[in-house]
């Protein structure tokens, strides 16, 4: 009875793995719609009356960023927007000489006409969302604009968001991340390929039909009141932004997405780094989850939007799913036709099918990016390397959404950025990369051999059912496994 178990929570993950690329589908559809839409482009001129320029502070959460405080700083100096009109909060709770190099920045700034401050704090209490709400004490703006230490925003960012606060009930307008240093290696591609869905399909197709969305955390800005009607920063989670994005809609304030107006960052270019910023991003999506959903359900709001809350909030806990089900494979190969006689690659074809068309389609939705020649066949190249890398994160990731359904507390892991904007930009021996080899690395590592076993018995008994996922499986792990382990003897 043993296949049939397995076989049954084979068919019920890929059952729920389905209905969730639907939906997907579905954002990807109204993606494609808003498309034919002219958006309202808006933009303060430099004519505009001084006293009409609503004022501003710009929030800059910074912890231990030595190689990309100044730049940050540097930057935001160059808004092209009146200087009597915003104020600058370098939020610098760094244990290390870059708050040295943010104390200098500010005094420099400062000396040129600048309202800039320096708020260091020696208790890191609530991480980032602990930093964000202590500026707000003090902060003078109505609007409040946030950066991470690794963006580099268009001097014209306050020009082109401002005008979209034109209605009051509009409590964020969040701008689309690009990517500095997307061509680094492959790992940066692959970064770009989803996120780039993210900001596009996922982003703009909740937006424009008025589900929820999310601020992402930078890039954006808010209305102070928003902030504090909704209960301000929290730190009961690791992604503050998620929470208080949903707590603020909850409470009625309409969100703004700017997929035209690009704001660059840069791209974590190690995987220990990558898997840091998964882990934190997975984790805290589901500890928001858990949080959240039970709020949804009281909430009198269309079954479209809670639909969509409850797919946006678990989106992380999906790789629970998928690393059962990779799993799992091998001892379907193993038990296959024990008590059914069947060819299981028959069986589970329509769903095979049915969930690589839909993420096709979801992935392919960005026309922008693909519409040349030269897009398609990277295209062709991006999507199975992005499936073979997920897959070897799944166990990662797996865990690291477990970890938040079981409100696990773990602290606040940064991920570091080191000033990369070229190819020829070196990382290697720099402050911050982690030499430490964890236990899931080891793990990731078994795993590669798991899938390993599976290929030669797939050969072996010449059941080649399962095959392209266990060589997916197998290049996905060895991937992650070789990669994390390099930059531990590097």
């Amino acid at each position: 009875m043993l296949e049939i178990a397995v076989l049954g929570i084979y068919v019920f993950i890929l059952s729920i793995i389905l209905v969730y690329c639907c939906l997907e589908m579905k954002l990807a559809f109204n993606y494609l719609l808003s498309k034919k839409k002219k958006s309202e482009k808006l933009f303060l001129s430099e004519d505009t009356p001084i006293e009409d320029h609503p004022f501003v502070t710009i929030q800059l959460p910074v912890f231990n960023e030595l190689y990309v405080v100044e730049r940050l700083i540097d930057q935001v100096a160059k808004f092209n927007y009146p200087k009597e009109r915003f104020e600058i909060q370098v939020l610098d709770d760094s244990t290390d000489e870059t708050v040295d190099i943010s104390r200098n920045k500010v005094e420099e700034l400062k000396a040129k006409g600048f309202n800039i401050e320096l708020i260091h704090r020696v208790d890191r209490t609530g991480f980032k969302a602990g930093a964000l709400q202590n500026g707000m004490k003090v902060c003078k703006g109505e609007f409040i604009a946030i950066f991470d230490a690794d963006f580099l925003p268009d001097p014209n960012f306050l020009r082109n968001t401002m005008p979209h606060f034109n209605e009051d009930n509009i409590g964020v307008v969040q701008t689309r991340w690009a990517h500095i240093n997307e061509k680094y290696s492959l790992l940066t591609k692959v970064q770009a390929f989803f996120l780039d869905a993210h900001f596009t399909v996922e982003q703009k197709g909740r937006n424009s039909k008025g589900y929820f969305i999310n601020f992402n955390g930078t890039a954006g800005v808010w209305r102070k009141q928003t902030i504090e009607d909704a209960g301000g920063w929290q730190a009961d989670t690791i992604t503050e932004d998620l929470d208080l994005s949903y707590r603020s809609q909850m409470k009625g304030w309409r969100f703004v997405y700017l997929e035209e107006i690009l704001s660059p960052a840069e791209l974590p270019v190690d995987m220990k780094s990558f898997k840091s910023q998964q882990f934190r991003w997975i984790k805290g999506g589901a500890e928001t989850a858990r949080k959240i959903l039970p709020q949804i359900n009281k909430k009198d709001l269309p079954l479209s939007i809670k639909i969509n809350a409850y797919t946006h909030l678990l989106s992380s806990s999906i790789y629970l799913l998928i690393f059962v089900l990779v799993f799992l494979s091998v001892p379907m190969l193993i038990l296959r036709n024990t008590y059914i006689e069947t060819e299981y690659i028959k069986f589970a074809f329509p769903y095979l099918f049915t969930n690589i068309a839909i993420i096709f389609f979801f992935f392919s939705s960005n026309t922008k990016r693909y519409k040349k020649l030269s897009g398609i066949f990277e295209f062709i190249f991006m999507l199975p390397a992005f499936l073979t890398i997920t897959l070897g994160l799944s166990f990662h990731n797996a865990m690291a959404a477990a970890r938040g359904l079981a409100r696990e507390e773990t602290p606040f892991i940064r991920t570091p950025k080191f000033n990369l904007t070229s190819v020829n930009d070196n990382w290697k021996g720099k402050k911050y990369l982690s030499k430490k080899i964890g236990a899931v690395t080891l793990i990731e590592g078994i795993l590669a051999l798991y899938f390993l076993f599976g290929i030669f018995y797939a050969f072996y008994n010449y059941k080649f059912d399962l095959l392209p996922l266990h060589i997916m499986a197998f290049i996905g792990f060895s991937y992650v496994f070789s990669t994390s382990l390099k930059q531990s003897w590097t």
